[in-house]
Formats: C-alpha cells, structure tokens, sequence
C-alpha cells in the first residue's frame, strides 16, 4: 500500500494564519504551493534538508520560512542571490535555494542575478514566473505580456511604451558560467511531473557541487488576472508558454570552470591581513560615566569620516561598543561631512546621534548646523581656526581651539579632527590618549603619517592641559 504524506522537508503545520486554522498564506489556485511541495519532495529524497538553506526576498515568497523545516534567511528585495552567495561561500556544504518571483528577480533583482550566475555561484534559483506583482496588488512585471492589462496597465501593456517582456532564461543562457538553465510550467499535472525533472536536478547539481542551476517555472496567478483557478491554467498554457517556450537550455555534465572555492578567513588571518596587535594590552571597561553621543562635523577632505572610526576603534580596543554612521555631500573636497559616534557599556540599539551630548564643530557651517541639536548640559569643542563667532547657547560647556592651527604645527592640517579628538578624550575620559596613540598605527593606511598624527595627540593635550583643563 502506497501512503502519501506531506514532504519532511516541511513543517508539520504552517503557522502563517493562526492556531489551528489549516489554509496556507496563497490565494486560491496559485502556483506558489505546487513549487513548494516540488521542491520540499527534492530536498527530502536528496536527504538535504539538513544542509539546505532557503533564501527568500520580498514578494508572495516572503513567507516561505513558515513552510520550508530548513535552514531559511530572508533578504532584501532582488537580493537573494547576493545573500546566497554569502551563505555559499561561508558554508562549502550547504545547499543554498533561492527563490524569487519575477517581479523581484527580473525587476529590481536584475544585476544580483546576472552577476551571481556569471560568477557559477553553488545555488539553485527557482524562478516563479506568473507575468505580474503578485502580493502588492497586480502591477506589471519585466515578465508581463504586451496587451496584458494589470493595475499599473490598465490599457494594456505597450511596447512602445513599457518595452518587451524579458526571458530571464534566454539571458541566463548568454552566460558562460551556468550548468543548468531550464524553463517549465504548472499549466497540468503533465506539465508539473516534468516540472518535479527539472527541480529535482537543479538540486541535485548543488549536491554533486557542480555551480549556478535556474530552473524557470510557468506559474497562474489568478487573483490577479482576474479568473477562477482552472482559467488561468488554461490561460498560462495558452498565453504564457507561447511566449516563454518551455525546454531545457542548458544541462552540462561538468561546470565550464572549476570553482575557486576561498575558505572563510580566521580571526589570525584577518589580524595578519590589517597588520593589528591581538592584543594592544589596554585598560578594558573603563568605566564610562555616561554613554556617550558624539557628533563630528566639517568639510570634506578634514578627516571627520576618519576620525569618526577612530574614536569607534578606541572605544572597541577598550571593550565598550561603539558604532558609527557617516553623513557627507556628493562632494569628494570641500562639500559637507558629519559622522555620528555612539559609545557604551551596553548593546546600542541605534547608531543614529540625532542630539549630541559632545560636538565636534570644525568650521563655521557646522556649527551652525548643529548647534541646536546638543542637548542641555552637553558640550560644544569649537575649531577657532576656521569659526569666528562664538556659541550663542548659555546651557551648554564650549571649549575653543585652534585645532588646524596646533594640527600645522605638527605638520599636517589634516591631523585637525585627530587633535579634536585627542581633546574630547582628555575632556571626558571616554577614551584614554594612550589608547589613541596605540590605535592609530591601525587605522591609518600612509604609514608615513603616523608619527605626525601621534604629536598631533601631544601638542592638543598640551594645550587643552595649558588652557581648557577646569573651563566652564
């Protein structure tokens, strides 16, 4: 006696609509639950679902990780590809799935596609093709006929106008580096076991290690084409293929190159790579009064962004946590430049500094920019070089400094944002000067600039020891 039962590689029940409720998220008639059961029925004969991992982006897939009892990750719109090649190259055994509708893969998903298949990357791309949007409400696809009427078509789609559909399995093939590129349909149960074929061996390729598999499957959708169930089969059959030919493309026994498979790099590898210390032998945990929210702000071409992760750096290289988020113009000289720093003993849920308690103002537009944003009680570090006016707040401390001037005299200008910052720590304890000097052999790439960097650091701490030590 023969039992059917539902594939292992799903779950025992799909928990998308509630306790106890036995309908999946699909409409009625939709292609989406056909694939999957195809592709679940593959992982459990191919005895794979421990190593599977299902990339799933936007789109009526979005929800696959509530059928798929495997590995599952979801990603960005278009971009499964790019997350399964991370995946792949991280993880040499897995077997990596990526699933996505047309809307995403052949729209936005366009050049992550085309590079990740250029590439042979280990994966198996199962492409729903149902010519339309389907989750977001019927909008025209790369895919959708010319004369097909959907929501953002409502005359119909124009070629002269829209342009053509695209055959993603007829751009793919172009490409060297793919094994198997194959294009089916779910338009009968004839048209699905040869559908089961092809799934079964884009699988099958990962398992025998053999590179990039795409397997195109002709889907109905007939919510938003407007039809009962079995209309739009016979409308897919009839309209679709037509215009989309099934058939195999490309089934190679061997990959057109080997691949250079690169082990993930260790922890050893990447100090050797940087050229860091393991350790630097700093004071950990140093205690920091209050979680600090530090804006440095100037030009491009200062040294913000810089000194930005190197403040970060020094907070890491002391065991707090850090982050930091650049902001700057489309200028690469000149135009404008800020980068928020977090610092704190805790986990930092954002790394946005919206209202500073420190800011690092190098030039006049920054100041005015930011002036209002520190909170009360915080305090205002004001490049007196390049700022001729003074603070207007009365509620906040103001420390004023020449830092380009005292950065000259160490004979780089550029090192102005490393005074700054040798200031603020020896304003708040935050970090310690001797923290900073270890870390800047580590962050900066001209070696030559080292040392003048590290008497930047002296002469600002001596001058914020001559002059701002004990300033209100």
């Amino acid at each position: 006696m023969v039992k059917h039962a539902k594939p292992r590689a799903f779950y025992d029940e799909f928990f998308r609509r509630g306790p106890g409720e036995k309908n999946t998220t699909y409409c009625p008639g939709c292609g989406h639950g056909n694939a999957h059961k195809l592709i679940a029925e593959a992982i459990t004969e191919l005895g794979i679902q421990d190593r599977t991992v299902f990339i799933s982006p936007v789109g009526c897939s979005v929800f696959a990780y509530y059928y798929f009892d495997t590995g599952n990750v979801q990603a960005a719109h278009g971009r499964a590809p790019a997350v399964a090649t991370g995946v792949a190259r991280a993880r040499e055994d897995a077997i990596l799935i990526s699933y996505q509708g047309d809307g995403d893969l052949a729209g936005i998903g366009m050049g992550a596609i085309m590079h990740a298949a250029n590439r042979g990357e280990h994966m198996a791309v199962f492409f729903i093709n149902n010519a339309i949007y389907g989750m977001t409400g019927g909008q025209m696809a790369p895919t959708t006929l010319v004369g097909q009427r959907t929501l953002t078509t409502p005359d119909g789609r124009t070629a002269g106008r829209e342009g053509f559909p695209i055959g993603m399995c007829e751009i793919l093939d172009k490409l060297t580096a793919p094994v198997f590129i194959e294009r089916v349909s779910l338009g009968d149960p004839g048209r699905i076991i040869r559908a089961r074929r092809a799934v079964k061996k884009a699988l099958t390729n990962q398992v025998d290690r053999k590179g990039f598999s795409f397997v195109e499957i002709l889907s109905p959708c007939p919510i938003n084409w407007k039809m009962t169930p079995v209309e739009a089969r016979k409308w897919l059959i009839a309209n679709l293929e037509p215009l989309f030919p099934l058939g195999s493309f490309r089934n190679l026994e061997e990959p057109p190159a080997a691949y250079g498979y690169r082990k993930p790099v260790s922890d050893q590898e990447l100090l050797e790579i940087f050229a860091a210390e393991k350790s630097l032998n700093l004071e950990s945990r140093r205690g920091l009064v209050e979680d600090q929210y530090v804006k440095i702000a100037g030009f491009g071409g200062q040294g913000v962004m810089s000194a930005g992760v190197l403040l970060a750096n020094c907070a890491i290289a002391e065991e707090n946590n850090a982050t930091w988020l650049p902001s700057y113009g489309p200028e690469m000289r000149g135009g404008t430049a800020n980068a928020g720093v977090i610092v704190s003993r805790d986990q930092i849920g954002s790394p946005v500094v919206d209202h500073a308690n420190f800011l690092i103002a190098m030039n006049g537009p920054s100041l005015d920019s930011f002036e209002d944003s520190v909170v009360p009680g915080g305090t205002i570090l004001v490049n007196t070089s390049l700022i001729d006016r003074k603070v207007r707040r009365s509620d906040v401390k103001v420390l004023y400094a020449p830092l380009t001037e005292i950065a000259a005299q160490a004979g780089l200008t550029a090192a102005a944002t490393v005074a700054a910052l040798t200031m603020y720590a020896a304003e708040t304890g935050a970090v310690s000067l001797d923290t900073i000097k270890k870390v800047i052999p580590l962050s900066i790439k001209k070696k030559s600039l080292i040392d003048v960097n590290i008497k930047a650091v002296d002469l600002a701490a001596e001058y914020h020891a001559n002059n701002l030590r004990g300033q209100i």
